[in-house]
C-alpha cells in the first residue's frame, strides 16, 4: 500500500531541512576553520604595499613628480610606486582619505571580489553535481582565502583581485556571450597593471578578433587619457620608470616566482641568464598559449584563461607570490575533472593534482621561510625546491592541467 502524499511530503521535508543543516554545519565548519587559520596567520605585512601607494599620491598631491617618489625600505634598499599612470588617476583620491578608510574599502572590495569571481567559477560545476550553489561557494571561497597568494594580497593591501573581476567577467560573460563589449575588461586590466596583457594574446590565438581588438584598443585608449590628464607622469613613466629593473626590487627574491626568478636563484643575483630566460619563456609561452588555445575550443573556459594566466605569471620577469591567483580556478577545474559523474569513481590523476596544488598553495613560498633573508642563489635541492614551488608547480599545471571537452 502506498503512502499517503501528505506523509511522503512531510518525509521530503524532513529529508531536506536534514541535508540543509548538514550543509550549512559544513560551510559554517570550513569558514570558521578559515578564520581561524587567517586569525594565527596575523597580517604580517600591515598593508605595507597599499601604504606605498597612498604615500605616493599624497606625494604626488603635493606637487612632487610621482615616479621619483621613493620610500627606504630594510629588506630591498628601496621601493617605487610602479603601476602606470592610469591606475595613479584613479588612485588619486586615496591621497585625501584618511589611511584606515582606504584600508578598509580595498579590503572589503577585495574579499567581496573573490566571493563573485569565485561564484562564477564553482556554480557550474555545483549545477553538474546538483549541490545548491551557495553550499559549493561557501566551502570554496573559505578555502581560497587561506592560500598564500590570497592571505599575501589581503596583507600587503595589493588591488591584484579588482583587476581579476575585470579578466573573469570579459571572459566568461562577455566573449562567451560575444558582447559587443567583450574586452573592455581586459583592455582596462591591462591598462592598470601591465600583466593582463597576456590575455589579449589568448584572445588573438583563440581567433576572437573582434575581442582583442576591443582590448587593445581600450587599452591603449585609457592610456591617453592618463597621457592627457597627467603628461609629465606619463612621459616619465614610458620612458623612464618602466624600463628601470631596479624599481621592482631584486628578481632573485624567493617571493618572485617567475621563471626569471628561477634562474637568477640557480645561479649569481646579478646575472640572471636573461638570454636563456628569454628563449625559455618563449618556448613556455608559445606551448602554454597552445594549450589555452586548446581548451577554449572544446569548451572549457575556465581551463583556457587559467593556462594564459600561469603563462604570464612564468614569463613575466617579476611574479610576486600574490600574483598567483591562477592556482584557484586550476584548482575548480581539476576537482572537477576528479568527479566524473554519479556511480562513478574519482579519477586519480586530476585529484592527486588538486591536492598537491592545494597543499603547495597553502604553505607558500615565504609565508613560514624567512620572509627578509630569502634571497641570492640555492645552494641545495631541497632549498630549490621550496624556494621555487610556485614556478614548479605552475610549469606542471601548464602541461597537466585538463580541459573538460563535455562542460563549459
Amino acid at each position: 500500500m502506498s503512502s499517503p502524499p501528505a506523509t511522503e511530503a512531510a518525509a521530503s521535508r524532513g529529508r531536506w531541512s536534514t541535508g540543509t543543516a548538514a550543509r550549512l554545519a559544513t560551510v559554517f565548519a570550513v569558514g570558521a576553520a578559515a578564520v581561524a587559520c587567517l586569525w594565527a596567520y596575523g597580517n604580517r605585512h600591515d598593508f605595507f604595499d597599499l601604504r606605498i601607494y597612498v604615500s605616493a599620491m599624497r606625494w604626488w598631491a603635493d606637487g612632487h613628480d610621482l615616479y621619483d617618489y621613493v620610500q627606504p625600505d630594510r629588506v630591498q634598499g628601496a621601493l617605487y610606486f610602479t603601476y602606470p599612470p592610469f591606475t595613479a588617476l584613479l588612485l588619486r583620491p586615496v591621497a585625501y582619505l584618511p589611511l584606515g578608510i582606504t584600508i578598509g574599502l580595498l579590503t572589503a572590495a577585495t574579499v567581496v571580489a573573490l566571493a563573485v569571481t569565485t561564484w562564477w567559477l564553482v556554480a557550474p560545476v555545483a549545477d553538474r553535481l546538483r549541490l545548491p550553489r551557495w553550499y559549493a561557494a561557501g566551502i570554496a571561497v573559505p578555502l581560497a582565502v587561506v592560500l598564500e597568494p590570497m592571505r599575501e594580497t589581503l596583507a600587503f593591501g595589493q588591488i591584484n583581485l579588482l583587476l581579476i573581476v575585470l579578466i573573469l567577467a570579459d571572459l566568461l560573460f562577455g566573449v562567451l556571450r560575444n558582447a559587443r563589449w567583450a574586452g573592455v575588461g581586459i583592455g582596462l586590466a591591462t591598462a592598470l597593471k601591465l600583466f593582463p596583457g597576456i590575455f589579449i594574446a589568448y584572445l588573438l590565438v583563440t581567433c576572437r578578433w573582434r575581442a582583442a581588438a576591443v582590448a587593445g584598443g581600450t587599452a591603449v585608449a585609457a592610456t591617453l587619457v592618463a597621457a592627457a590628464l597627467a603628461p609629465r607622469a606619463s612621459w616619465q613613466f614610458w620612458t623612464e620608470a618602466l624600463w628601470s629593473t631596479d624599481r621592482v626590487g631584486r628578481i632573485d627574491y624567493t617571493a618572485n616566482q617567475s621563471l626569471l626568478g628561477l634562474l637568477a636563484r640557480l645561479s649569481a643575483p646579478d646575472d640572471p641568464r636573461r638570454a636563456v630566460w628569454l628563449v625559455v619563456a618563449v618556448l613556455v609561452a608559445a606551448y602554454g598559449l597552445w594549450r589555452a588555445a586548446r581548451a577554449a575550443r572544446v569548451g572549457d573556459e575556465v581551463a583556457g584563461l587559467t593556462l594564459a594566466g600561469l603563462v604570464g605569471a612564468l614569463i613575466s620577469p617579476i611574479t610576486w607570490d600574490h600574483h598567483l591567483y591562477w592556482f584557484i580556478p586550476a584548482l575548480v577545474v581539476l576537482v572537477d575533472a576528479a568527479i566524473p559523474g554519479t556511480g562513478r569513481g574519482l579519477r586519480a590523476a586530476p585529484l592527486g593534482l588538486a591536492v598537491v596544488t592545494y597543499a603547495v598553495a597553502a604553505f607558500g613560498v615565504v609565508s613560514f621561510i624567512d620572509y627578509s633573508t630569502t634571497w641570492g642563489p640555492t645552494d641545495s635541492v631541497g632549498e630549490f625546491l621550496t624556494r621555487n614551488a610556485y614556478v614548479l608547480l605552475a610549469l606542471v599545471l601548464v602541461a597537466a592541467l585538463p580541459a573538460r571537452s563535455s562542460r563549459s
